[in-house]
């Protein structure tokens, strides 16, 4: 929402300064985004008049002017390249150290082609105004010299762009501004009288609601009124002005003064050419199929879910949001149609997302306009339409009436203590309410309060303290500390989840992988790769058309962060992420993972090329790594965890895993990513990666005490015994090590492969695993017969559990 400082002073008394204003806005909750000073910008320039200007004498093109710069001194020489440079007009200098923004320069004193140059006459696109730099400024004659041009060109006023939350129609105008800085004292509220008019017969345009039964809210009211006779041609000055400092560009008084409206009471209205309308207008649904050509020269397709404005020829309007070219107002307009009405904010917001359609109607009637102000707001726009076009108006014609949201809310003083911590006296409460435009009737603890019928999102006593609260403002609010829990254990206030949350990032982050944030929304064909693509989990108003459905892996969103960094030079990165990932729309169906992405040559001993080795791409034993360490890191027991070979669809078959604790409760997998999947996302290769669901974990046992259990060093020597066992190709390797383990369990403290062979020697469906058995004694020092005792025994167990032979 834009406007002008003299703008909101049309409403608000107050010599209050820019600074000020702008202070107070943020701080009642009107956020100031930006703040527009040409004047400021332009104090440099300055009117001059053109005494001389000679042919330069080593250049054609350029002219030596002399400049009287309406300071008192002598003149200044200016070297100057516009061709409409001559002696005796008036136009714009700005003089040494001025910077000029059309050019990004600062002013210095130069010599062009052997002639001094103190400063510079300026163009329209120079000073950043226009993109006319065809020439300098040719001002009026009587422009006087010396005067800044800011001030002379109106350009000091500054302009105001507030960021408005969608809860706040009434501040859609300036009107509504006026009144909440009035409220906050920056002031007193101009209340102008709005008297009806009084036209000269009925409106020979008649409006019909042609709308089915329960559709009443679509249009709850409807008002139209002709003025016969208008002139309409260029706004007056000011009202141009006005709209071009705000973005608006000006075409003709009619459309204008609805435009003005628009954004000064925060009434949008529309007008027709009463010559190009046939008979009588209606008020209905579009029929499937229909089409307009609206104002911005487009031809629009619409259904039956948009309500449009049409005559017996056909749709003259999309209802609150733009007007069909047809019956646009030009400069042979002299009789028109001032139409205000009041319309369905979901309909005109589901049809202008429909459309494509963004205007400032559509803005404001999608948030909600004030109900009261339809008929009121018809009158103004016809007192302006007679005031600056002329014109005799007819009476209105009103189809329906303004809904009653009248709602009385039984109000307790105290409210505000008791949500908001802030002491504010009853007497500046009711002040505020009231300047506000609340009713407050009453005068005890509790009062009967009547919230305006342009305040739709007041509904409940919580919103009436924040209006006070807001008013009255925040840094009132006095700081205290917590109170002090003496003699209590304080209880943990993280559930499972979000300490895992907090400890899976820490223990990624110290394997030196980065954090990153994607988008909870992925485009349809990346669900369907990992999943996904369900179509309860698609977006009904997607921001983007890549981003249409919610995820159901974070490995998709850490694929495409991976490359884009790959595609600016750094194609060795690490990367993390910890969030949300929907499996269905329904509450269990959103689970949190943890995801690691490794590609390149980005392993955790570290990335790229080193002198004491060649660099080695990473591989599905760094993801495996990455999901056993962050196992750990959560304090889940990996006892019980099994490693099974294979994993989802997006993983490469044969070097992928999945992590489980039992066929039935897998908890996450690991691997190298398909090939097929780097092609379809436009990625290249090798990437590995892991993904954890931290729901699936087991849950933390409760002990009694957090303290460890004391260190158990023995006091003796532990020994390996290698043994090496041939198995069929399709015996695991974590098999061969369960059996072993499970031989001596009182003596065995580790099992470990460090070898596998396959070739000659051995058959061609066998491969030979070697395992390292740590034996730990813990009473006293083996024996030869005790430890050839216990090989025995590891060997007999992995031959009965996996069929394995003793190499020879």
């Amino acid at each position: 929402m834009k406007f002008t400082l003299s703008w909101l002073k049309d409403h608000l008394d107050t010599d209050a300064g820019l600074a000020v204003i702008v202070e107070t806005l943020t701080r009642i909750g009107l956020e100031v985004e930006r703040v527009e000073d040409k004047a400021a910008a332009l104090a440099s320039y300055r009117i001059a008049a053109v005494l001389t200007a000679e042919q330069h004498p080593n250049a054609d093109r350029l002219r030596v002017c002399t400049v009287d710069t309406g300071e008192g001194g002598p003149p200044v020489q200016v070297v100057c390249g516009a061709p409409n440079a001559r002696a005796g007009m008036r136009s714009v200098f700005a003089p040494p150290g001025t910077y000029v923004p059309g050019k990004d320069i600062t002013l210095a004193v130069g010599v062009i082609r052997g002639v001094e140059s103190r400063g510079m006459l300026c163009s329209g696109a120079e000073l950043g105004l226009s993109d006319d730099h065809d020439g300098i400024l040719d001002l009026p004659a009587d422009a006087p010299v010396g005067q800044p041009y800011a001030a002379y060109a109106g350009l000091d006023d500054p302009v105001i762009e507030i960021n408005l939350t969608p809860n706040r129609p009434d501040c859609t105008g300036v009107l509504g501004i006026a009144r909440d800085l009035a409220a906050a004292g920056i002031g007193t509220l101009r209340r102008g009288v709005l008297p009806p008019v009084r036209g000269e017969g009925p409106c020979p345009v008649a409006v019909t609601r042609a709308l089915a039964p329960g559709d009443d809210a679509l249009c709850p009211l409807f008002a139209l009124r002709l003025v016969r006779g208008v002139r309409n041609g260029p706004s007056p000055e000011w009202l141009r002005r006005r709209l071009a400092a705000i973005g608006l560009r000006p075409i003709n008084a009619l459309v204008d003064i609805t435009n003005y409206i628009t954004f000064d009471r925060g009434r949008p209205l529309h007008v027709f050419d009463a010559a190009k309308v046939t008979g009588d207008l209606t008020v209905r649904r579009a029929r499937d199929g229909e089409e307009v050509l609206a104002l911005d020269g487009r031809t629009y397709r619409l259904d039956d879910g948009a309500v449009v404005i049409a005559d017996e020829a056909g749709v003259e309007s999309i209802a609150g949001i733009m007007g069909g070219e047809h019956s646009g107002c030009d400069e042979g307009t002299t009789d028109v149609l001032i139409e205000s009405a009041l319309w369905d904010p979901r309909t005109i917001a589901r049809t202008g997302r429909r459309l494509g359609i963004v205007t400032d109607a559509r803005y404001r009637f999608e948030r909600g306009v004030d109900p009261a102000f339809a008929v009121p707001g018809l009158d103004l726009a016809t007192r302006m339409v007679v005031d600056l076009c002329g014109g005799v108006p007819t009476e209105a014609a009103i189809s329906g009436e303004a809904p009653d949201t009248d709602h009385l809310i039984d109000f307790p003083w105290t409210e505000v203590r008791r949500l908001s911590g802030l002491d504010v006296s009853r007497p500046e409460m009711k002040v505020t309410l009231e300047a506000l435009g609340f009713h407050v009737a009453g005068s005890g603890d509790r009062v009967k309060v009547l919230p305006p019928s342009w305040r739709p999102d007041v509904e409940g006593k919580a919103d009436l303290v924040e209006e006070i609260v807001r008013i009255a403002g925040l840094d009132r609010i006095e700081a205290k500390p917590l109170p002090r829990i003496d003699a209590t254990v304080i209880r943990p206030v993280l559930t499972v989840i979000q300490r895992r949350t907090r400890l899976a990032k820490r223990e990624f982050a110290a394997r030196g992988l980065v954090e990153a944030v994607t988008w909870s929304f992925i485009a349809r064909a990346d669900a369907l790769l990992f999943g996904g693509g369900a179509p309860e989990l698609a977006l009904a108003n997607p921001i983007a058309a890549d981003l249409s459905d919610l995820r159901p892996s974070l490995v998709p969103g850490l694929l495409r962060a991976g490359q884009r960094n790959a595609d600016r030079g750094s194609g060795d990165v690490a990367l993390f992420e910890v969030g949300q990932c929907f499996a269905s729309d329904q509450p269990e169906g959103q689970t949190t993972k943890a995801a690691a992405l490794r590609r390149g040559t980005a392993r955790h001993g570290g990335a790229g090329r080193h002198w004491d080795g060649a660099a080695r791409p990473v591989d599905a034993y760094e993801a495996k790594a990455d999901a056993l360490a962050l196992l750990t890191a959560l304090g889940v027991p990996t006892g019980g965890l099994q490693v099974v070979p294979g994993g989802p669809d997006w993983l490469h078959p044969g070097r992928s895993g999945t992590l489980q604790f039992g066929p039935r409760n897998p908890v996450g997998y690991f691997g190298e990513v398909h090939p097929r999947v780097l092609r379809a996302l436009d990625a290249r290769g090798p990437v590995v990666a892991c993904e954890i669901t931290l729901e699936a974990l087991p849950l933390p046992k409760h002990r009694p005490t957090k303290m460890k259990p004391p260190a158990s060093l023995p006091e003796f020597q532990p020994l390996t015994r290698d043994f090496a066992f041939v198995v069929g190709r399709d015996v695991a390797a974590g098999d061969i090590l369960k059996a072993a383990q499970g031989a001596e369990r009182a003596l065995i403290a580790g099992v470990e492969v460090f070898d596998i062979y396959e070739g000659p020697g051995i058959g061609a469906d066998q491969k030979s695993v070697a395992v390292a058995v740590r034996l730990q004694p813990t009473d006293r020092t083996l024996t030869d017969a005790e430890i050839e005792a216990v090989s025995r025994k590891i060997v007999a167990e992995v031959a009965r559990r996996t069929g394995a032979t003793l190499r020879g």
